[in-house]
């Protein structure tokens, strides 16, 4: 299968096995195995991150990024998630959206900084947890 770019500019869907690797039908299948578990392995990784501290989700896209090198499934997730994230960007990047956003940003913190002078004006500046009343 050919692994260059098509008419679109994307590059094509299939296997980037090297040619002598998909010449031989047994080594081909071992090669995809191999890529399939190494993949699992980083995708179980990352799974393992999410309520850990680490880039969880990063390992994912990562350990996707290897199936997606032998899985036509794989590389289709990719492409959607690629064309996703990139609209999610555009519409951050918005104007209109950035300002709603900033206006609801500022309203949240004059609230926060509004509770914050009550709690001081009426308890003083005592940590919540020491408070003997």
């Amino acid at each position: 299968m050919d692994t260059g770019s098509d008419e679109q500019g994307t590059t094509a869907l299939g296997s980037r096995a090297p040619a002598f690797v998909r010449a031989s039908k047994p080594l081909h299948l071992s090669w995809q195995v191999g890529v399939f578990v190494v993949g699992l392995a980083v995708v179980a990784g990352g799974v393992v991150m999410l309520p850990l501290p680490g880039p969880g989700w990063l390992v994912i896209f990562g350990g996707m990024a290897i199936w997606a090198t032998e899985f036509v499934w794989a590389q289709l997730v990719l492409r959607w998630t690629k064309r996703k994230v990139t609209e999610a960007t555009r519409k951050a990047l918005d104007p209109k959206v950035r300002r709603r956003n900033i206006i609801v940003i500022t309203v949240g913190l004059v609230i926060a900084a509004a509770l914050v002078g009550v709690y001081v004006g009426k308890v003083g500046m005592v940590a919540p947890w020491k408070i003997n009343n």
